[in-house]
């Protein structure tokens, strides 16, 4: 265990993440159906069992022929094919495109052999049993070759990536029903304290609802992760046997509340009885400068203030980068996004790393960016479409200049 007199002192941001990300490692490795795969991240390079398609086939409706048959075909001097039959999507390929003559095909259909190109039907008229022709083709013309989209033995996805809407549909066209990905990670969000209740229970006089939770597990369920949420007032042995019980059945434990070194802050007290590996407690940033992180069991800990505002910034800096490394995924850090504050973005400790929410707005080819500062604090939570931060050694963000803002809700009109 960490000596507490050893790690004090607050540091910096950037330094809390790194020693965050550097003690967090995947989770093992779950067989899933594509239907489940969306979001999750491969846990193995994957190849291509087929070639898809898995044979030549045509891009159009309309006629294959042979394209040497047409040649010098022109309006003045159409060349008429005889056709000897039709092709659709999903057909066995029978037919033979002999000279002169030509097969009638439909978008998808196997190109008959013999045939090397297909006419698009507009550009043809029938007249006295012959399809007539007005102008020559390029062999290959409309034709999508087979093993074009994908061939077998190709890498279609590798490693480490995430899965897409596009790459679950590749991966179903190169023969795949099941992928390896990083299990999703259950993660136990603990809301302390006598002053809080959980939500849908009565409300006694003087008391507030654990609203911290309710936001967090919604955070946890937007990237997919599995959670268990609890409420414990300030009894050192029930938060000792709550702790202890849940280390035992999930991948990781966020807490809410208690994060600090008061007597009735029993977060920090009851992990060092448990006997955990603190990282790190306390960091350079407001909100969120009393956040913690450890290991107990080699499990993740983090350790968030109660206060929301610092609750929120403490999970989405350094709680969900975490939670992101431990589900497997390789960017780990909030979307981000270039924008142009409205206003001057003042702060008031140059060597701390400090937040502002904000709304965004396009505006031409820019997006501003609005602080939300003089709202409540739940009000510019949920409000809140941005983050900008005013790094350590700055004490202003001016208004007009490009900043990084990381995005909490994505827009369509905030895209470029």
């Amino acid at each position: 265990m960490t000596n507490m007199t050893d790690s004090d002192a607050a540091i910096g941001l950037q330094k809390a993440l790194e020693m965050t990300l550097g003690h967090v490692r995947p989770l093992s490795a779950v067989r899933v159906p594509l239907s489940e795969g969306l979001n999750r991240v491969l846990t193995t390079d994957i190849r291509a069992r087929v070639d898809s398609p898995s044979m030549d086939a045509s891009l159009m409706d309309g006629y294959a022929v042979r394209s040497a048959d047409l040649s010098g075909a022109s309006k003045e001097r159409p060349v008429g094919l005889l056709q000897t039959g039709i092709a659709a999507a999903g057909s066995r390929p029978g037919l033979v495109v002999e000279p002169q003559h030509t097969v009638r095909v439909l978008t998808g259909a196997p190109i008959p052999p013999g045939a090397d190109a297909v006419v698009q039907e507009e550009f043809t008229i029938q007249r006295d049993g012959l399809i007539l022709f007005y102008e020559g083709v390029e062999s290959g013309r409309n034709i999508l070759s087979g093993g074009s989209d994908v061939a077998i033995g190709q890498v279609v996805a590798k490693e480490g990536c995430l899965l897409t809407p596009g790459i679950l549909g590749m991966l179903a066209a190169a023969g795949h029903s099941h992928v390896d990905v990083v299990r999703p990670p259950e993660v136990a969000i603990i809301g302390t304290g006598d002053e809080v209740v959980a939500p849908g229970e009565p409300l006694p006089e003087g008391k507030l609802y654990a609203s911290n939770i309710t936001t967090l597990d919604g955070w946890c369920r937007r990237y997919g992760f599995r959670t268990r949420l609890c409420v414990v007032g300030d009894d050192p042995a029930e938060m000792f046997q709550t702790m202890k019980q849940f280390i035992d059945q999930v991948d990781a434990v966020v807490t809410s509340g208690g994060a600090w070194s008061g007597d009735r802050d029993m977060v920090a007290q009851t992990l060092q009885r448990l006997g955990w590996k603190q990282v790190f407690h306390r960091i350079r940033m407001a909100p969120g400068k009393g956040v913690g992180f450890g290991l107990l069991d080699q499990k993740p800990i983090f350790m968030l203030p109660g206060g929301p505002p610092a609750n929120l910034m403490g999970f989405l800096q350094i709680a969900l980068p975490g939670l992101l490394r431990l589900a497997g995924h390789n960017h780990t850090g909030l979307p981000e996004m270039s924008v142009r504050p409205a206003s001057d973005l003042k702060g008031r400790h140059i060597d701390w790393t400090q937040f502002v929410f904000g709304t965004l707005e396009r505006q031409n080819d820019r997006h501003v960016f609005h602080p939300l500062l003089t709202r409540s604090r739940l009000q510019s939570m949920a409000e809140a479409e941005a983050i900008v931060a005013i790094p350590e050694g700055e004490s202003r963000m001016a208004t007009g200049a490009f900043v990084r803002a990381q995005i909490l809700i994505e827009k369509t009109s905030f895209m470029f």
